[in-house]
This record gives C-alpha cells, structure tokens and sequence, in this order.
C-alpha cells in the first residue's frame, strides 16, 4: 500500500490482486460468470435471489408488506446468495443480473417470466404490479419517485464511501473518511429536513420511498449500520430517529429484516423463506442446530 500523502496514479492502471480489504476476494474489473451454476426455482411465481444487506432488505420487506396488505400474489421464495463466497457470478445469477448484485428477481407470474434487477427497479415493478405504495396522483407520484431514486443515487455514497474506508478498507485513510462522513451527515441532513416537514417520505402515505431508504438510512440512525452511531452522531437527526423508529416496529419490516439473513441473532435470522410458516419455525430450527 503506497502513502496517501506521496501516491502518484500511474499512466495506465493494473489489477494488482488481492487489494485488500473485506470483500477483495470477489471484486475484479469484468463482468460475466465464473462458473456455471443453474438457480433454483420454488413454487411461488416470485423468485428472489438475494441476501439481507440493505438492498436486500429492501425488497423482502417490500414483499412481506405486499402481504401483510392482502395482495396473496406476493407470495414468494428467497434464495440466498452468498456474495463473500461468489455465488452472484454463477451463470444463471449473470443471466437474471448481468451487474451480479444483489437482489434479483424473476418474475414467472405470466406466461414469459420476467427478470428484474436493481432494487429500486424491483421495488417499482413489484408496486405497480400490485397497485400499492406508490401514489398514482402525478404530483404524490412524482415526490415518491424522486426520493427512490434519490436514495439509488445517494446510498454509494453512504455505502461504497462511507461504509467502506470506515469499516472495511484494510487501511484508513484520513481524507476518505472525512470527504464521506461530511457527506454522509450531509444527506441525514436532507432527511431529516424532509421529515421535519411530514410524516413519511414522500407525504402523508408510507411508500417504496420509505422502504428503499430505510434500510440503509433509517438502520443507520438506529445504530445498527458500521458501528458509526457515536462517530456520526446519528442522534442528532431526531426527524429521522422518530422515522426510523416508526418504521422499525412494522411487522412486516421486521419479518422482512430475517429473510436472506445469516449472520447475528440466530433468532433473527432465517437464511430461505419459502411460505410464511417459515418464519415461526426459524428460531426452533436455529437452536436446534446449536
């Protein structure tokens, strides 16, 4: 690793592999598949292929909200996908996801199934598909659909940025995190004077705005998110507290957080979910196993 204060970029940049840091072991400057590995497919029309990050997260709770509401269409299996263990570059991942990022979803409900990815792609086809948490006024539409892709367009900077000089680069770099952080406060800034202003998002209704920046936003405020809590002084942001909070205690968010997700509570964590019944057998089945 060269000295921040006396690195001069070369005239052509190299992979110089591994570079270090938590997940080295599977970045690389192409695309396409590594292997060949063929997904499952359950028995619900929705198939997700993911795991509990925050963009992740996003979409399970979107599907587990889906039901809560009564839309039984939603119903849904969630494979995992282990990303540390490189499972987003098997061939028929690449074929849902050319990107290989998580989540993806095929969508077999007609008679061509159809792939989705991008998590804000998802969460947009899963509410028109059902008519829920999406305004279909112009104006409520057009405030939901601006801070969607806000947070799209922000959460790399919070998670590639902050996050990672933070927490994961194998060396911390003084100018990185400070340039982030600043940002990172910058937009709990923006939120936090938008909340100020109503109750939700984007207005007085609970929409996909509020399930993708949730799990990014509102678990950081928590202080569930890089151990930056104290760091970045989330408490000051009271708006997002009482969002954050708020949100944190719908069931289907919380039913939402365990699915894809292995590490942390074995309570918590419920690594596929093929029917709702799963849920209640999760914790059994996890002790069981200790």
């Amino acid at each position: 690793m060269n000295d921040p204060a006396t690195y001069t970029p070369p005239p052509v940049w190299t992979w110089k592999q591994p570079n270090g840091g938590k997940f080295a072991s599977i970045n690389r400057p192409v695309a396409g598949p590594t292997h060949d590995k063929a997904l499952p497919v359950g028995r619900h029309p929705l198939q997700l292929y993911s795991l509990a990050t925050p963009n992740g997260v996003k979409v399970t709770v979107m599907l587990e909200e889906l039901l809560a509401a009564g839309h039984t269409g939603a119903e849904y299996d969630a494979w995992l996908i282990r990303i540390t263990e490189g499972d987003q570059f098997g061939s028929g991942f690449v074929d849902v996801n050319p990107n290989s990022k998580i989540p993806a979803l095929m969508d077999r409900s007609g008679a061509v199934p159809v792939r989705v990815f991008e998590s804000g792609a998802i969460l947009m086809h899963l509410a028109e598909k059902f008519g829920a948490f999406l305004p279909t006024d112009a104006a409520r539409r057009a405030e939901c659909l601006s801070w969607l892709f806000w947070q799209m367009g922000s959460a790399p900077y919070l998670g590639g940025g902050f996050g990672h000089f933070y927490a994961y680069a194998p060396h911390r770099i003084e100018y990185a995190i400070d340039r982030f952080s600043m940002e990172a406060k910058r937009q709990l800034d923006v939120l936090d004077r938008r909340l100020a202003q109503s109750r939700w998002i984007a207005g007085d209704d609970y929409t996909i705005a509020d399930i993708a920046i949730w799990p990014w936003y509102g678990v950081l405020a928590l202080g569930e998110l890089y151990n930056a809590a104290e760091f970045l002084q989330v408490q000051e942001y009271t708006h997002v507290q009482r969002w954050a909070r708020e949100i944190a205690e719908r069931p289907a968010v919380q039913r939402g957080r365990r699915v894809n997700r292995v590490w942390g509570d074995a309570a918590l964590q419920l690594p596929e979910r093929h029917d709702a019944g799963d849920f209640d057998a999760a914790p059994a089945a996890a002790a069981g196993a200790g």
